[in-house]
This record gives C-alpha cells, sequence and structure tokens, in this order.
C-alpha cells in the first residue's frame, strides 16, 4: 500500500459504520462518496443506522442509498466516484466480484475478532460466548471470508458482565483507537499489511433467532451468557409460557437462596429483583422481561418446550389464514 492522500469511499449499515465514517471525516481523509443501506430494506439488521444523516451534518453531498451492494448501480457509483478504497464495513452482504476490484486498490473489510481467529458471522455473540476474542481489524478484502491482510488491529476484553450493547460500545472504542492509527499512515501512504496465518484461524457459524431460545436444563450460569449474548440490539435469548414468547433482557445467577425446583419453573417473586427461576443447574433471576407484564407470572408457572413454542406459533399462523378465507 503506497498510495498517499488516497481517494476513499464507504459502504455501511450500522454503528460501526458510522464510527468509521466519523474517522474518515475527522482525519480529513480524501472521502469521495458514501454508500448507505437503504432504510426500506433495513428491518432485520441489528443497530441499523442510517448514513444519509451523517452526512448531511457534516455537509457532504456524495452519499447514496442501495439495497444490494454488488447491483449495477452500486458499480455506477463506484465507476463516477473512482475510489481507490472501499471501506466496506458494519455490512452483512458479501462483497463479489467485479465489485471487489473496482476500487483502484482494492476494498478493506472490518470484523471485531482477533483475526485469523474468529472468522464468519455473528460475532458479537460468539465473543460473549467466549468462542473467539476481541478486536477491531481492518483488513484487504478477497474473495475468502475475512481472510485478507490485516492492516491494522487492536484488541479489547470481553469481560464476564458485558451484553452484547457492551461489547458494540468497545468495538466502537476500538475501531476510534485503530482508525487513529491506521488513517494517517494511509495519508502518507506509509501502511503495510501483512498476512494472516491461515493456520490458526477459527469460523463462527451464521446465528437464527432461534438460537436464543433457552433450555431450563441447562445450568444457570450458561443461561446468563446466553442471555447476555444475544441481548439488544440484537434479537434476544427467549422462552415461553402457554405459547406467549417471552424476551429476557437482564438475568443474574443467584448463589445464595436454597430452594429447589423442576427446570424451567418459577419460585419466587421479588418486586426488585424480578422472578427468581431454577435452571438445571442452579438458580438465576430474570430481571427485565418483554413479552408479558411481571404481574402477569405467578410462583409456580412453568416455562414451556420449544415444541410447545413452534406449535403455538403454528396455530396463530393457521387462525391467521383461517381468518383470511371466504366463508363457504
Amino acid at each position: 500500500m503506497t498510495e498517499s492522500n488516497p481517494r476513499i469511499a464507504l459502504a455501511g449499515s450500522v454503528n460501526s459504520s458510522r464510527k468509521t465514517l466519523e474517522k474518515l471525516f475527522e482525519h480529513d481523509m480524501n472521502v469521495v462518496g458514501v454508500l448507505g443501506l437503504d432504510p426500506s430494506v433495513s428491518g432485520n439488521v441489528s443497530g441499523f443506522v442510517d448514513l444519509k444523516r451523517q452526512c448531511e451534518q457534516e455537509g457532504f453531498g456524495n452519499f447514496r442509498y442501495f439495497t444490494d451492494i454488488n447491483a449495477g448501480e452500486v458499480r455506477h457509483f463506484i465507476d463516477e466516484w473512482r475510489p481507490d478504497y472501499l471501506f466496506v464495513v458494519g455490512l452483512s452482504q458479501l462483497v463479489k466480484e467485479p465489485l471487489l476490484s473496482l476500487p483502484s486498490s482494492g476494498c478493506i473489510g472490518f470484523h471485531p475478532t482477533r483475526l485469523p481467529e474468529g472468522r464468519g458471522r455473528g460475532a458479537v455473540a460468539w465473543l460473549i460466548l467466549g468462542k473467539a476474542k476481541g478486536a477491531a481489524t481492518f483488513f484487504k478484502m478477497g474473495a475468502g471470508m475475512d481472510d485478507g491482510p490485516i492492516l491494522a488491529q487492536q484488541p479489547f476484553e470481553v469481560e464476564e458482565e458485558d451484553y452484547a450493547q457492551d461489547v458494540i460500545d468497545k468495538i466502537i472504542g476500538a475501531i476510534g483507537t485503530c482508525l487513529d492509527e491506521l488513517l494517517p499512515g494511509m495519508q502518507a501512504g506509509t501502511v503495510e499489511a501483512r498476512e494472516q496465518n491461515h493456520a490458526d484461524a477459527t469460523y463462527l457459524g451464521k446465528r437464527n433467532p432461534e438460537d436464543g431460545w433457552i433450555n431450563w436444563q441447562d445450568s444457570a450460569r450458561s443461561i446468563v451468557t446466553l442471555v447476555r449474548a444475544v441481548s439488544s440490539p440484537l434479537p434476544g435469548a427467549f422462552a415461553c409460557i402457554k405459547g406467549q414468547k417471552i424476551i429476557i433482557d437482564r438475568a443474574s445467577v443467584e448463589t445464595e437462596l436454597n430452594y429447589i425446583g423442576v427446570a424451567g419453573r418459577i419460585l419466587k417473586k421479588d418486586p426488585q429483583k424480578g422472578v427468581l427461576v431454577q435452571a438445571g443447574d442452579g438458580l438465576l433471576w430474570l430481571h427485565e422481561l418483554r413479552g408479558i407484564a411481571p404481574d402477569e407470572l405467578r410462583v409456580g408457572q412453568q416455562f414451556g418446550s420449544l415444541e410447545e413454542y413452534r406449535f403455538e406459533q403454528l396455530n396463530n399462523k393457521i387462525v391467521k389464514l383461517e381468518k383470511r378465507l371466504p366463508d363457504e
């Protein structure tokens, strides 16, 4: 990497994209265009950020929305802007050829793990689950998954009490520190990329919302970890009572009380702490719930099985379909 004062474009959709764009402006980088995910297709994007607003605040006019990063219109914008580099940050869509090769010096990707460890998707949850270590990592993108040469990397620690938003905040902070190192070098044309040690690579599999289902036979500690790992702005850990979905936003392990009960059963209510539930090993407090009012819960109630929840969801769909059918 030898270009000085390179022409830079950015594509993104979430807070990591916003932070990167903020730093590009802060360091007076030669930003020639910004691509932001269209709000109309942002429904399934956790922590979506409309980058148009940030561009307007900066008085930057070369902004375009997109729905498909690989679409022909996106390639048209890149052709017009003629960037040396395209930063692709906070975007779940895979960048493919020919877009990968359109910037004269390539695309720069971002990943929140200590690459080569933790390549793949769902990194925030996997970091809390202890399956990778955290770092803000910028790298040259290629055809592989997060396997390009590393330009800069700023580690951060995930603590035992961290929830998803805490980790996201740490990622944002690490991005700032990382770019404060990387961007001056890019301006001067002195940044060098280092190859990853591919033999040390590990891969994180995709996570679906249903992976937040709580198995009450698990230990109290593992359930609390799951609650933290998939908490807001991620879809959340959930259970059900009588087929009604309940999302658990906050939980903690109880180590003092000597209650014993059936796994998944409510053993105690407390107006400050919430509800105490038996796990397969140990007890836990459910502090914050969505989908049900606290006074609707009572001691002795049993959280249902995943099969019960699926059956209730299917039954609800059938009822809705029947209502749409014309009367015979």
